[in-house]
């Protein structure tokens, strides 16, 4: 895949003829509604085989080489140039593609009401092949250790197919918020938790759910050992079943980072306990908050880091959004909250009102404001192609388990053909 940023004065030809490509093929793989008119600033997937890349300054085979993963030698043969002769700046070489690495892949989805809407099936239907699990969120635990019914419809079947495994969810939840006092409940009864884990397994074998994922939040600092305890507990009743079990984790960038969201999660612990986590590297910038990057590459990669000194690389899932936010401003804390965006609606946003989409380097993330037809300025972050490959560059760097999103229904065609560029998909 090549990632093309459109500018002034570019059209699907051009940009077709620059990289040997056809507008239908750029068309179908982005979903461009309307192919004639085109947002500058506007990251594009082309899907083509390997990539082309316009030396700069400073520029040698060597480097070039290393940057991609491919050796000079090869770039040289490839190219029909000679290794030792210097590049020009402007040269455009061949870059085929790297090896590809294993990963696991992970998404959420949040069936709503008392059945899976047909857009939701539709969209699931779309990415289980790029996908290890399918993460229907949530089998809320109750006091008593039963769980709260979740529908599910077809989605089980519709991932097998695939050969996607279902990652059964179960938290805390309670009337749609994390309940402290309801964690704290479960973890200081034995009893409950007994049967809690009864009915999980019961659960996991109807959907024939390979991996228990507990998602309990916002627990009581003085909760941390019992949390601890309880999975201990878990692990050993699952795994007897032939269950996986793996954790949500709140973006800790300490031990002993305050607050309740923080305080009772353990990641040597549950590094130790579970067979790999999720770590929820996402929500800098949130509804309620004052805008900015969702996932900004920085304290993503500040998270792992901290991450990696606790457990190996080999059970970390790295946390990504599928959506962005579109701020009205000026920003009041308390004040009307932003509405989350696909980046598909991101580019129609930016195209209505006939503005440049713009990338911030530092954060890895693009953005652009407008003015709506009151005459509200608004601040839009959110994701593109060329977002998303930095953060699959990360966890390349890092040696991660994989990745996993939150969550599906919001359209975004280009994370999937990446996947499919970077990744070979681990199917269990």
């Amino acid at each position: 895949m090549q990632i093309h940023v459109v500018r002034s004065g570019e059209s699907l030809w051009t940009i077709a003829q620059t990289y040997g490509s056809t507008i239908q093929d750029i068309v179908r793989a982005n979903q461009i509604p309307d192919p004639n008119q085109l947002v500058i600033g506007q990251a594009l997937v082309i899907p083509i085989w390997g990539r082309f890349y316009w030396v700069q300054a400073g520029d040698s085979l060597w480097s070039i080489g290393q940057r991609f993963g491919v050796n000079y030698l090869t770039l040289a043969e490839m190219n029909r140039i000679n290794p030792n002769q210097p590049l020009a700046i402007g040269f455009r070489l061949f870059i085929p593609p790297a090896p590809k690495r294993t990963a696991e892949v992970n998404a959420y989805v949040e069936p709503r009401g008392s059945a899976v809407s047909q857009a939701l099936i539709n969209e699931v239907t779309n990415v289980v092949p790029y996908l290890t699990y399918l993460a229907p969120f949530s089998f809320e635990a109750r006091r008593d250790g039963s769980l709260k019914p979740l529908p599910l419809d077809n989605l089980p079947e519709i991932a097998r197919a695939e050969g996607t495994t279902i990652m059964m969810v179960v938290t805390n939840l309670e009337n749609g918020q994390f309940s402290g006092e309801l964690g704290r409940d479960i973890l200081q009864s034995q009893a409950v938790q007994d049967l809690l884990l009864t009915n999980i397994i019961t659960q996991a074998k109807t959907m024939n759910a390979s991996d228990i994922h507990f998602d309990f939040e916002f627990l009581p600092g003085d909760q941390r050992q019992a949390y601890i305890n309880f999975l201990r507990k878990a692990a050993t009743r699952l795994r007897s079943e032939g269950l996986l079990i793996s954790s949500a984790l709140a973006p800790k960038t300490r031990a002993d980072q305050p607050g309740q969201w923080y305080e009772a999660h353990d990641y040597r612990a549950h590094g130790e306990i579970v067979d790999f986590v999720v770590l929820m590297t996402y929500e800098w910038g949130y509804s309620g908050g004052p805008p900015m990057p969702v996932s900004p590459i920085g304290p993503v990669e500040q998270v792992l880091q901290y991450a990696l000194t606790e457990m190996p690389g080999s059970k970390i899932m790295m946390g990504q959004n599928l959506y962005g936010y579109d701020w009205t401003l000026p920003y009041v804390a308390g004040g009307q909250y932003a509405k989350a965006v696909s980046p598909q609606q991101a580019i129609q946003l930016a195209k209505q009102h006939n503005v440049a989409i713009e990338y911030d380097s530092n954060a890895q993330a693009p953005h652009f404001d407008y003015l709506d037809n009151q005459g509200k300025s608004h601040k839009v972050w959110f994701e593109d192609a060329r977002s998303i490959q930095a953060k699959f560059d990360l966890l390349k760097r890092l040696g991660l388990r994989g990745v996993s999103y939150w969550k599906l229904g919001l359209s975004f065609p280009q994370n999937w053909l990446l996947i499919n560029d970077n990744f070979q998909v681990v199917k269990r």
